[in-house]
């Protein structure tokens, strides 16, 4: 089995980090002439934001290169410059130039500036990003109530339902710079957000994690209640397991795990391989026409998680599915010719788009994949 060599494993992931994908995305993304990274004319400030996260941490973790900080500081300097507007709240959206297009309609766009500043604050030594980077979080925890905003579409109070989305990024903000706000409680908030996502989102009974529940824990018999992001679910409970296990809670990493088998062996498509993109908690047709696709960042959530799960827990159940989803994974989305991952296949694993960025793809996914893996690997020897 492929995890009982963790060294020719981590070889692996550091060769397709290092030799393909870092540089796809120094030869292709910046933009010179304006600043930022370029996937199409747009820029989608998450993801100009995720790529500052990723050189910098690149810079932060592996080696301090002066390529990659330039490569983070271009962007960083275009979202400071442009990505905000004037209560501090990011962008969705700008032209290549920076002009705004569509406004801070989600929070996201502001949990991603936040990460990244903190990091590229961390890799420059430049107060000016760490600055930005805490006032963005302090705007964050005070839309957290309401993160939409005048944004939002829904109808108050006639559908009100919980997101695990929220309880997750909470998390993830709370361990890249709570510490950075006098008087946040970072420890006690990820332990309480943890507790969310593993008592409400994850039902024992079903066996399922779900994407919505009522403000009870219940689960509405509408599409949005009855959904199942396999890959999220999976992604989700990989972030638990890690922070778990940086606050020595056994039973919590133990409690992922068992959440994260269930939702893989719910998601795999017996037929063609790969993990599904959307499915029903009851069988149900999902109502997003993009069901079937098997999804580039889906698959390498997986291989984390399952990278890490073995680390923790040593199940050998994990090893058989890691070699199965390793291989499907590595044979289908890695581009050969013109490097870095294909996003999106259809069921049968067959090519849907070759484009490498867009509006949902970008510089992340597949490099944090990647480098998470071939650091989980080097801990194991």
């Amino acid at each position: 089995m492929l995890l009982d060599n963790p060294r020719k494993l981590r070889d692996q992931y550091a060769g397709a980090l290092l030799e393909d994908v870092i540089p796809f995305w120094e030869r292709h993304s910046p933009d010179r002439e304006y600043g930022g990274s370029v996937f199409d004319t747009d820029k989608f400030v998450w993801l100009q934001a995720r790529q500052v996260w990723m050189f910098s941490k690149f810079f932060n973790a592996l080696e301090a290169r002066p390529a990659w900080l330039e490569m983070a500081a271009l962007g960083a300097r275009f979202l400071a410059d442009h990505g905000r507007d004037v209560k501090g709240d990011w962008y969705f959206s700008l032209d290549r130039a920076g002009t705004p297009l569509v406004q801070p309609y989600s929070v996201f766009s502001d949990c991603f500036a936040a990460m990244a500043f903190a990091e590229f604050g961390r890799a420059s030594g430049e107060a000016w990003a760490t600055e930005i980077a805490v006032k963005t979080f302090e705007r964050i925890l005070a839309r957290w109530d309401n993160p939409k905003g005048s944004y939002n579409k829904l109808v108050p109070g006639t559908r009100p339902m919980r997101s695990m989305v929220l309880p997750m990024i909470t998390v993830n903000l709370a361990m890249e710079l709570g510490g950075s706000i006098p008087d946040y409680p970072v420890e006690a908030t990820i332990r309480e957000k943890l507790r969310e996502v593993m008592d409400v989102f994850v039902d024992r009974e079903m066996e399922l994690i779900y994407e919505n529940v009522a403000p009870n824990g219940t689960h509405p018999d509408t599409f949005d209640g009855r959904l199942i992001n396999p890959g999220h679910g999976i992604e989700a409970m990989w972030f638990v397991m890690h922070a778990a296990d940086q606050l020595g809670d056994r039973a919590m990493v133990e409690r992922a795990a068992d959440a994260l088998e269930e939702q893989l062996d719910y998601g795999w498509d017996e037929q063609y391989g790969g993990i599904f993109y959307f499915m029903d908690a009851l069988g149900k047709p999902p109502q997003q026409l993009e069901w079937d696709q098997k999804l580039w960042w889906v698959h390498v959530e997986t291989l984390v998680g399952l990278i890490l799960a073995y680390k923790l827990t040593g199940r050998e159940s994990l090893k058989a599915w890691y070699d199965q989803v390793h291989a499907y994974t590595w044979l289908h989305f890695p581009d050969p010719e013109y490097g870095e991952w294909y996003g999106y296949l259809n069921r049968r694993g067959e090519v849907l788009l070759p484009l490498k960025g867009g509006k949902w793809k970008g510089c992340f996914h597949v490099p944090r994949g990647l480098f998470m893996c071939m650091r989980f690997l080097e801990e194991m020897g």
